[in-house]
């Protein structure tokens, strides 16, 4: 069979590998995919919103299945588009995409149905919304309503930032219409971890967890960004917290949202704060994380494929799914200045000495072919994915695979998985 996988991501790079490996996989092809996607996968330079190209070259190409990897055309309506013209397609639908393309709609849905989550206020007018925080003061959570490339949320420790927070969101409009509206919401301190599951709108099966990090620098310093790592599996959540949080979140959501009319169906991510023993809902993505399906899919033991169709054919219930035991760490590699104006065309040498077999991948982010080189196109630019018996292995391996890896001026977390050890030590 062939398929399309729709980004141009470490994730959708992934997503290709993983896909390569299925037997029933005849071939690939990506958009608009990266110079590294380009020796899997068949590449055209397509863009994710462009959505009639899309239906055209899947329907030219007798394309079998199309797999949505970034959030853009699924807020888009990008499955609702392919359903109607009679094209399989992994993904859920524009309405159940609010619950990511809208901060606003998803606090609103949490709220009504009582999943956990942090007390908020929503704003439309400027003034208003500064005077909010003059009342609350500070350490307070900021939120575009909007997508913002993971870019959206600021955690503001004092007054000044939580000032600076909104006018670059309401005023400077960093994010354009993402800022038409914000959340100031309580912040809550705990540990932080991303739980995902698929789900086809009936069955929910979990998938391991994992643990992004978020800010730039290490002992989470500095801006917010992409994603700088992962990790899985996250300790902090055992087989009591796992059903917890599904009892509490996973479960409730999927089916209050057939309540509402909505069917999901795809990948469904809470990034939840766990305090005290309780789980709370921070986000909903709709889609695998980036990094971190970058270490799940290193560990996953099944045909990816075949888990999208029965996805797709509402027979997940039956499907088996199986995980290996190792543990995963991604390290992403980023351009020289990111996550602000970052550096394009730098040469990337030594990705040649690492060997796939040897239980790493290197996933490409940004990254395009210059004079027969691969070099930086993008502020996150590669991925270094390992396994290892446990999760100090898996660690020590990746770092010792991205210290083989340069390009001028770029930078990575040290500090990737550090906090997981002192569970595992």
């Amino acid at each position: 069979m062939k398929v399309l996988v729709i980004g141009g991501g470490g994730r959708e790079h992934a997503l290709v590998w993983a896909l390569k490996k299925c037997r029933r996989v005849d071939k690939v092809y990506c958009c608009p995919g990266n110079a590294g996607i380009s020796g899997l996968a068949e590449c055209i330079n397509i863009g994710t919103d462009n959505i009639r190209a899309l239906v055209d070259l899947v329907k030219c190409e007798w394309i079998d299945l199309t797999v949505v990897g970034p959030e853009v055309p699924l807020g888009l309506g990008i499955v609702d588009v392919f359903e109607r013209e009679g094209l399989k397609i992994f993904g859920p639908s524009q309405r159940a995409a609010m619950l990511e393309t809208s901060k606003v709609f998803a606090k609103d849905f949490m709220r009504r149905h009582a999943i956990p989550t942090a007390r908020y206020k929503v704003f439309t007018s400027y003034p208003q919304a500064e005077e909010y925080i003059r009342l609350m003061g500070a350490p307070i959570v900021v939120k575009a309503d909007g997508l913002a490339a993971g870019k959206g949320v600021i955690v503001a420790a004092t007054h000044e930032e939580a000032e600076d927070a909104i006018r670059l969101i309401m005023a400077d409009r960093v994010f354009g219409d993402a800022g038409d509206k914000v959340i100031i919401e309580e912040r809550i301190t705990g540990e932080e971890v991303s739980f995902m599951v698929f789900t086809d709108g009936k069955a929910i099966v979990p998938i391991p967890t994992s643990q992004d990090h978020k800010r730039v620098y290490d002992n989470d310093k500095g801006p917010n960004t992409g994603g700088m790592g992962a990790y899985s599996p996250a300790p902090v959540v055992d087989k009591a917290m796992e059903e917890t949080i599904m009892e509490t979140i996973m479960r409730p959501t999927i089916s209050l949202l057939a309540k509402d009319g909505i069917k999901y169906k795809g990948v469904l991510y809470a990034g939840l704060m766990i305090r005290e023993g309780k789980p709370y809902v921070l986000e909903y993505n709709c889609r695998f994380g980036d990094p971190e399906a970058q270490a799940l899919l290193m560990r996953l033991d099944s045909g990816i494929v075949d888990i999208f169709l029965a996805v797709y054919d509402e027979a997940l219930e039956a499907a088996t799914i199986k995980w290996k035991p190792e543990a995963a760490v991604a390290v992403v590699m980023a351009a020289g200045g990111y996550p602000g104006d970052f550096q394009r065309g730098k040469v990337i040498t030594g990705l040649e000495s690492i060997k796939e077999p040897d239980g790493v991948c290197v996933f490409h982010s940004g990254t395009a072919f210059d004079g027969g080189y691969y070099a930086t196109s993008s502020g996150r630019v590669l991925t270094v994915a390992a396994l290892g018996e446990n999760i100090s292995e898996a660690k020590d391996n990746a770092y010792q695979a991205a210290a083989k890896i340069h390009f001028e001026d770029m930078h990575y977390r040290k500090d990737i998985a550090m906090r997981a050890l002192k569970y595992t030590g």
